[in-house]
């Protein structure tokens, strides 16, 4: 029988051997299992997958139903090289013990303690604190990483458990603060590390939900998706943060066939969200606006059908060197291919398609300027953008000019595109 890697826990104290390191992932499932946040989640699997046993630290699922948690155990099952143990989020609601057993358990190995407490509802349980201090009066326990999803009281941010709920933390670990060498949690979509008591504070909400600002500090441009590895090396515990490329999965990508088809079936989403924007546009035009609306709603769910497929082939950079691996594209299209197609159209007396590469060649042109512009990302200053919907050109500046230089169009059908 194959082995189970997702761990159902029995037993509040269990006992490991040949553990060295642990790699935590934070956060993967809050905000939803499709695709485009899953891919993050396999990409942490496989970093975590490194070390001898993963922890997630929270927030596995968006609700507490049987329909989630099997969604996240099989694709965790599916997906995982280790043994993966869980630890209850706030979202992490309903059925949790039934598919992931304790909630408050602790992972002995021959050098460290991992000591997993609920918190999900911002109180520790009774039961946790004392499995705590059991487990820290142990001889042979001589460091520990204390695990919990919603952080205690920091420097950094309010969202956290109270005062009270914190001293009772530490009336119970008090006695054997020195064996305490790290407190972990999760809930927080970013990463910031901090000193508690005198205690490292490690947050990590990395692993799969979308990074956000938490403080004019710790901005989500500033942090990427990560995992935490703790590694105990000549007996000492030490730890380190390792960033997850957006190109950090890349299993189905080997498969050439399964690689082409995603592709195609991307192109065929688009042309889907495309035919029906037109639509929609059509149906606006003559007052159907229930019509228009439906159309509208069709054409973004097709988008986002193209999206979830796309981000499984996709070979994103950095986020802040994205920008930059743009303006070649453009560049080439205003430079080489619409000006050639636009000759051939215009040779072979098809003055529709010569119109539109004419066009579109002018808005890439500007396309290309906006973007090298926007790749310096924290000068970038323009706050409002239009397009034109007639043919596309993009304009920017105070104000809108009467009429789309490129074709005409009145400055009242503009999209307007504002920064908030």
């Amino acid at each position: 029988m194959e082995r189970k890697r997702m761990q159902n826990v029995q037993e509040q104290i269990i006992c490991l051997k040949d553990v060295h390191s642990v790699g935590v992932i934070g956060d993967p499932g809050c905000e939803g299992l499709g695709t485009y946040n899953m891919k993050v989640y396999a990409g942490a699997l496989e970093e975590t997958g490194k070390d001898d046993i993963t922890l997630i630290a929270g927030d596995l699922v968006p609700a507490g139903t049987d329909h989630y948690y099997q969604m996240i155990r099989e694709m965790t099952e599916a997906l995982a090289v280790n043994d993966v143990y869980a630890l209850r989020g706030n979202h992490d609601t309903g059925a949790y013990a039934q598919y992931f057993g304790q909630k408050n358990y602790a992972l002995l190995t021959e050098h460290f303690a991992v000591i997993v407490l609920d918190n999900a509802v911002r109180m520790f349980e009774e039961e946790g604190l004392s499995l705590l201090s059991e487990v820290l009066a142990m001889e042979e326990v001589g460091q520990a990483v204390i695990a919990f999803h919603i952080p205690v009281p920091n420097h950094f941010i309010l969202n956290c458990v109270s005062e009270e709920e914190f001293t009772r933390l530490r009336q119970a670990y008090g006695p054997w603060k020195d064996k305490v060498k790290y407190l972990l949690c999760g809930h927080v979509h970013s990463c910031f590390e901090d000193q508690v008591d005198g205690i490292p504070l490690i947050c990590t909400g990395g692993g799969g939900a979308m990074i956000e600002d938490v403080s004019k500090e710790i901005r989500a441009c500033d942090v990427e998706h990560h995992v935490v590895h703790f590694r105990e090396i000549n007996g000492v515990l030490g730890y380190h943060i390792t960033n997850l490329s957006e190109d950090c999965y890349a299993r189905e990508r080997k498969d050439k066939i399964l690689e082409q088809k995603l592709l195609d079936t991307v192109q065929g989403e688009l042309f889907a969200h495309l035919k029906y924007l037109t639509f929609a546009d059509r149906a606006r035009r003559r007052g159907m606006q229930r019509i228009a609306n439906l159309f509208q709603a069709l054409a973004a769910s097709e988008y986002y059908h193209a999206r979830n497929f796309y981000a499984i082939i996709d070979r994103s950079p950095v986020f802040r060197e994205s920008i930059g691996t743009y303006v070649p594209g453009e560049q080439f299209e205003y430079e080489r291919i619409y000006p050639m197609l636009s000759e051939y159209a215009r040779e072979h007396h098809n003055p529709l398609a010569e119109q539109a590469y004419i066009g579109a060649s002018a808005a890439e042109k500007e396309h290309a300027s906006l973007l090298k512009e926007a790749s310096d990302l924290e000068h970038f200053t323009k706050d409002t953008i239009y397009v034109c919907p007639i043919c596309g050109y993009v304009m920017t500046g105070g104000e809108a000019p009467q009429r789309c230089p490129v074709c005409g169009g009145p400055n009242r059908q503009f999209e307007v595109f504002e920064a908030k």
